[in-house]
């Protein structure tokens, strides 16, 4: 399967449920964030101290699925390579997802980071060729 055709299930979601694991590649821990497409990848954001950090730093690996805002699955999981972004392509994100939650991503998320001295970091997720998982099996309905 394409990616583009992958991706084409995340157009009409603004979050996702992203799927970080330990180390160890055995723990997961499911998180919603919000997301914008980026030709063929899916961008989000984080802290630079969260736990989701570090588990994307320890092993750069993790799966994505549609959701709603309060991070219910509605979809299938694809999984995908996640590289953290920097400089210019860091921009480009933080531009990107402003502009597609111009209040939380736009305002809300900076001003609570300015507050409290956090450093925004921005990853991609570029989906494996393979595509989606093949079994869904310990997802949560």
């Amino acid at each position: 399967m394409s990616t583009a055709a992958l991706l084409k299930a995340f157009e009409h979601y603004k979050t996702a449920l992203l799927t970080t694991y330990q180390r160890d590649g055995t723990t997961s821990v499911d998180t919603p964030v919000r997301i914008v497409i980026d030709g063929d990848r899916v961008l989000f954001s984080t802290w630079q101290d969260s736990a989701k950090a570090r588990r994307l730093h320890g092993y750069p690996v993790a799966d994505l699925r549609p959701c709603t805002s309060k991070g219910h699955p509605t979809g299938s999981p694809i999984r995908g390579q996640v590289h953290l972004l920097e400089g210019a392509e860091a921009q480009r994100a933080s531009r990107l997802l402003s502009r597609r939650h111009p209040v939380l991503q736009g305002w809300g998320v900076p001003l609570s980071h300015r507050l409290l001295r956090y450093e925004a970091l921005h990853y991609e997720l570029r989906p494996f060729d393979e595509g989606a998982i093949e079994s869904a099996e310990g997802w949560p309905d």
